[in-house]
């Protein structure tokens, strides 16, 4: 990695420098996101039973991705610190370590869940009915989890370097692929037969691949930031230390949100499978309302981490200030995109009356807490990139289980299925006070 890219992040102007970071890794997200989204659509085509059975897949597809995310902000945060300190031998050396152990770790957390698919589901709430259509979706998912390690953590290899455009253009070009196959294969298109909700899964699992093929290529061969060959034994312990140190607490983290949504899910559930399947399609275009927020939970840590690897701290805490501001007012101008839009929305993922209803009150009450809870994003990936893993996993515990989940819990006890959205709103603008309160206390150090 050359000096020149290095210096970008650790001298040039802040806002402009995060801009030309998060603007093409928000344009890369919009790929990324349209997974679920185009899946959620075109299994939405099928019917309610089908649309109602993505929706339960959420909180444990979230639970996989959720480790391999704590995986990337690990990998990000320690080589982005040796890069900035200027030890790019052990950047290397720490990247293939990354993603051989991303791969174990990975490997042996979706084996469990293709052992435990129907207890699980049926604990979140599921029927037969549903779950013979979960069955066939999960089956699969959890063989090409596996395949979704090498994009997502390579990704977080490039970014630690400062270059957010390829992964931008690598989770395009799965996107795309994506889209492609996912009618081919779950309507059926000449030889390939009509496969239902499993053809979601096939289309998934081989843009996957390419997205595997494709990134490990980069990262060895083209960039020269990874090995094709393990580090010696010493380096190796010292590197996976190092990452999970960091990554375990981070996935920890992020598993707390698919277990929050879980327990929601199940609330959700006693409101009848309308209910499950509107909420689903809002989870999933939270992901879309809320993709320029995780462009910058990406592309902060790397400059977070590579300034405090120099001892720039007040460019520290200036960035995180700026990113909150803006993430405030973007959040407030998407909200009222979605309110606008909301019938139309409503419209196109679902045809029962009852619910486009509950779409269009989702879309009309809980975006207008994404801005608020951007900032409890921004604050946890900014300690994750300080090195202080277990501080964001306080908070992340907090936020889910002290805030969001009683706040949406009372708010439906008492209002119904329109009170628990109102809660989880107030939910995200308590947390929000205190994780920019918290971190205003950081220290230097």
């Amino acid at each position: 990695m050359s000096a020149d890219k290095k210096r970008d992040l650790l001298n040039k102007p802040i806002a402009a420098t995060l801009k030309s970071m998060t603007v093409p890794m928000a344009m890369g997200m919009i790929a990324l996101m349209s997974f679920n989204l185009i899946d959620t659509f075109f299994i939405g085509l099928l019917g309610t039973n089908e649309l109602a059975a993505i929706s339960f897949t959420f909180p444990v597809t979230f639970t996989v991705i959720s480790l391999i995310i704590g995986l990337g902000i690990g990998t990000s945060a320690v080589i982005a610190r040796s890069l900035g300190s200027g030890d790019e031998s052990l950047a290397r050396d720490q990247a293939t370590t990354a993603l051989f152990v991303s791969l174990i770790l990975v490997s042996l957390l979706s084996s469990l869940g293709l052992i435990f698919i129907e207890p699980i589901f049926k604990l979140l709430g599921s029927n037969d009915i549903i779950l013979k259509h979960i069955n066939d979706y999960m089956s699969l998912w959890y063989f090409s989890s596996v395949f979704l390690v090498l994009p997502m953590v390579g990704n977080s290899v490039l970014r630690a370097s400062g270059d957010t455009k390829t992964p931008s253009l690598i989770m395009g070009a799965g996107g795309a692929i994506n889209a492609i196959l996912d009618p081919m294969f779950i309507f059926g298109f000449g030889p390939i037969p009509a496969m239902g909700i499993q053809g979601a899964a096939i289309a998934t699992l081989l843009a996957w691949i390419c997205g595997s093929i494709i990134i490990v290529y980069t990262l060895s061969i083209r960039r020269g930031l990874m090995h094709l060959y393990l580090p010696v034994f010493a380096r190796f312990k010292s590197a996976a230390k190092k990452i999970l140190t960091i990554a375990l607490p981070a996935a920890g983290a992020n598993m707390l949100t698919p277990l929050a949504m879980a327990i929601l899910t199940a609330i959700v559930a006693n409101y009848g499978k309308e209910a499950v399947a509107a909420f689903g399609v809002g989870q999933r275009l939270e992901s879309i309302a809320s993709l320029v927020v995780l462009s910058l939970s990406m592309t902060l840590p790397p400059f977070i981490s590579q300034n405090q690897g120099a001892g720039f701290y007040q460019r520290v805490r200036d960035a995180y200030k700026i990113c909150c501001r803006f993430v405030l007012a973007w959040q407030f101008f998407i909200y009222l995109c979605l309110a606008a839009l909301a019938p139309l929305i409503a419209m196109a993922f679902a045809s029962e009356p009852e619910v486009t209803y509950l779409i269009k009150m989702f879309l009309w009450i809980v975006p207008l807490g994404y801005g608020v809870q951007g900032i409890v994003i921004l604050t946890n990936s900014s300690f994750n990139a300080l090195h202080l893993p277990n501080r964001a996993l306080l908070l992340s515990f907090i936020r889910l289980f002290v805030c969001y989940v009683p706040c949406a819990y009372i708010g439906g006890e008492l209002f119904g299925i329109i009170g628990l959205f109102a809660g989880c709103v107030l939910g995200n603008f308590i947390m929000s006070l205190l994780s920019y309160s918290v971190f205003q206390r950081v220290k230097e150090s």
